[in-house]
């Protein structure tokens, strides 16, 4: 294929698949499988790779990889992104209805569109000539951050607008929107969090604003976002004259609209939409706070104008809060797979949004100690949508003299090893290597590719192990026996045989890898590394104290004091000195390079590809050794990237940043 056939290909493939994207995030109604989709996307990746030169911005392969931004710019929202006033009781409804009446001087009914108030991160969608052009947060209605890198993640979102038999399209259209996480990701998102002993987001709302403002949009496109649009800033081009019409509109141009919408001839229909809204609303798989009532002529609401920063012609009719009384029974505190400590409430069983709540999450100690949650206390929970129910407020009021003050303990609760909670964190962990309650993660960690390296030992074999009892820590690992993993399931010979020979390989080692995979808190790849490079022995770097481990630069007091603690713990001595009886060693500390040989300082590389001749890591530990730093990302601060065999879209990247490239000959001749 040359490359004029190569172009038409291209715009072919972008067209289709910006036409399935449609069909499945948007009308939920797809007309090919997965399978045909991946191999369009496939198709399409290959062609722009080989032509790299053809790739535009609104190519459906560019939604993730751009590279981290170093802070948001501001955008200037061409009209005002005014705010919505609230009405809680239908008087305050029918007040506004007649506000509305007397501005127009009329008698008559007023026609209204009423929608859902979707919970989450208001946004506009900026479009020239029907190409996505540039996306922004609300900010402060006047000015917004600019997060199109995130929106595009967002597969909901076109990059380019369907032509339209109905409507023409605009040559320039500023499309409003809310991006929301809807609730079963919301779910799975805490639970990881939480897992890797990180607070969980208050509410979906929160989540979805916290992943709409990573500077990372990679992070972002790990999150389902998802988006409804309601409304329009400048546009041009075409005409609109009510919002149901402009509802329409933006439908059949590609953009996903609430299909929860009413038209209403009145005011007394808005609280019969109202109603079936509230009553729905727990079977949504989103959350929603309440209605948008408008004005539904664009004539009318030109008429009515603004008032301060909201629309005369607008209002949100907001739900009553799913929220009932109960009291604390017991705190309790559960251990999570990485030693996390999360506080829960024990609550006297309660009815809320038509589901009993026995329990609460209260996140950790410092929400304890701000809302002064005691045991015993009469509080005020809520539960919204889906969403793990939480105490609101305690009812000081109610109190007896008779609650509890709440303290987490200084050992865990498991294993008895000491609670380690560093300055200014929130989470407080068990800093047990053998905790029966993080075992599992522990163990994982330990055999993982830039740990110990030992193939084979999944998840799922590394749990049956756990369950049956066949390893209490991961130096039990090295004695396990081929009739012990014939008792686990799926497990033949061979496969057995090939586990063991590389839990035995494993034993051979370096140091950095070990004390990377020995588990210790904030201790990562980088700063194992820094610790090798400084201590002969896993033995010597148990000795450190706090004031030697902070001589070290790269490494801050909360590193060193987690080091220290985790080395503190007897059970941790114990499973280090079984490694060592086990066999497992690595090779003495090289001698340090002099200052003249350390020829990569101030240079960062990144590697992309399959290398030929040696292995990723052993490539990124003779950058280090040099002086240099090795990075998983491209960014206008990368000096080199070393492009091997089939390399990614960080190539690319490379090649649209100027950053130079170097094949594996040319890596190797410059190390030397």
């Amino acid at each position: 294929m040359n490359e004029a056939q190569a172009r038409k290909r291209i715009d072919k493939l972008r067209e289709e698949l910006h036409f399935h994207n449609y069909r499945y995030y948007v009308l939920d109604d797809p007309v090919i499988s997965d399978a045909e989709y991946d191999r369009l996307m496939r198709e399409l990746e290959n062609l722009e790779k080989e032509y790299p030169h053809l790739v535009t911005p609104d190519s459906p392969t560019q939604r993730v990889g751009a590279p981290p931004l170093d802070k948001f710019e501001e955008v200037r929202h061409a009209v005002p992104m005014l705010s919505l006033a609230n009405a809680f009781e239908e008087e305050e409804v029918r007040e506004f209805d007649g506000r509305v009446k007397r501005f127009l001087e009329t008698t008559g009914d007023v026609e209204y569109c009423a929608e859902p108030k979707i919970d989450g991160v208001a946004v506009e969608l900026v479009y020239e000539q029907g190409r996505f052009l540039i996306g922004s947060t609300r900010g402060d209605g006047q000015v917004g951050e600019n997060v199109t890198q995130n929106l595009k993640t967002i597969k909901a979102i076109p990059l380019n607008l369907i032509p339209s038999k109905g409507k023409p399209l605009p040559a320039r259209l500023d499309v409003r929107g809310e991006v929301y996480l809807p609730l079963k990701a919301f779910q799975e998102l805490n639970a990881r969090r939480e897992r890797d002993g990180e607070p969980p987001f208050a509410n979906p709302r929160n989540a979805a604003a916290g992943s709409l403002r990573q500077l990372d949009s990679s992070i972002t496109a790990q999150r389902p976002l998802d988006i409804f649009c309601h409304g329009i800033g400048r546009y041009s081009g075409t005409e609109l004259k009510t919002q149901w019409e402009l509802l329409e509109a933006l439908r059949s141009w590609g953009f996903k609209i609430n299909p929860h919408r009413r038209r209403c001839r009145n005011v007394n229909e808005v609280f019969l939409f109202y109603r079936e809204l509230d009553a729905l609303r727990e079977k949504l798989p989103y959350e929603i706070d309440g209605v948008v009532i408008k004005v539904n002529s664009f004539r009318l609401q030109e008429a009515l104008g603004t008032v301060a920063r909201s629309p005369r012609w607008a209002l949100a009719f907001k739900f009553k809060p799913k929220e009932a009384i109960t009291r604390v029974l017991d705190i309790v505190v559960n251990v999570g797979r990485t030693g996390a400590l999360t506080p829960s409430a024990v609550l006297e069983p309660v009815r809320v949004g038509g589901v009993t709540v026995s329990s609460a999450t209260l996140h950790n100690q410092d929400e304890i100690d701000r809302k002064d949650v005691r045991i015993g206390d009469t509080v005020v929970i809520q539960r919204a949508g889906d969403v793990i129910p939480e105490v609101v407020r305690v009812l000081v009021e109610k109190r007896t003299g008779k609650e509890k003050k709440f303290r987490l303990p200084d050992r865990c609760p498991v294993c008895g090893s000491e609670v380690d909670r560093p300055e200014g964190e929130a989470v407080a962990r068990c800093t047990g290597i053998a905790c029966p309650a993080k075992l599992k993660e522990t163990i994982i960690h330990f055999a993982s590719r830039d740990a110990m390296n030992i193939e084979g030992l999944g998840v799922k074999i590394i749990e049956q192990m756990v369950e049956r009892g066949l390893i209490k820590d991961y130096a039990d690992l090295y004695t396990l026996t081929l009739e012990q993993m014939l008792t686990l399931e799926r497990m033949g010979p061979k496969l057995a045989e090939n586990i063991l020979t590389a839990i035995r390989n494993s034993k051979k080692t370096t140091l950095d890898r070990l004390i990377y995979a020995l588990g210790i808190l904030h201790v990562g790849e980088h700063i194992a590394k820094l610790l090798a490079n400084e201590f002969s022995t896993v033995e010597e770097l148990s000795q450190a104290t706090l004031e030697r481990l902070t001589s070290i630069k790269g490494i801050g007091e909360e590193i060193a004091s987690s080091v220290v603690k985790f080395f503190q713990q007897e059970g941790n001595q114990k499973v280090i000195r079984k490694l060592k009886d086990y066999g497992v060693e690595y090779p003495p500390r090289p001698a340090r390079p002099k200052a003249k040989d350390l020829k990569f300082q101030g240079k960062t590389f990144v590697f992309t590809g399959g290398l030929k001749t040696l292995s990723r890591s052993e490539a990124e530990s003779k950058v280090e050794s040099l002086g240099g730093k090795a990075s998983s990302s491209v960014s206008k601060k990368t000096d080199f990237v070393v492009a091997g065999e089939d390399p990614g879209s960080k190539l690319d990247k490379a090649k649209a940043l100027g950053v130079k490239v170097l094949t594996e000959d040319e890596f190797l001749e410059l190390v030397g």
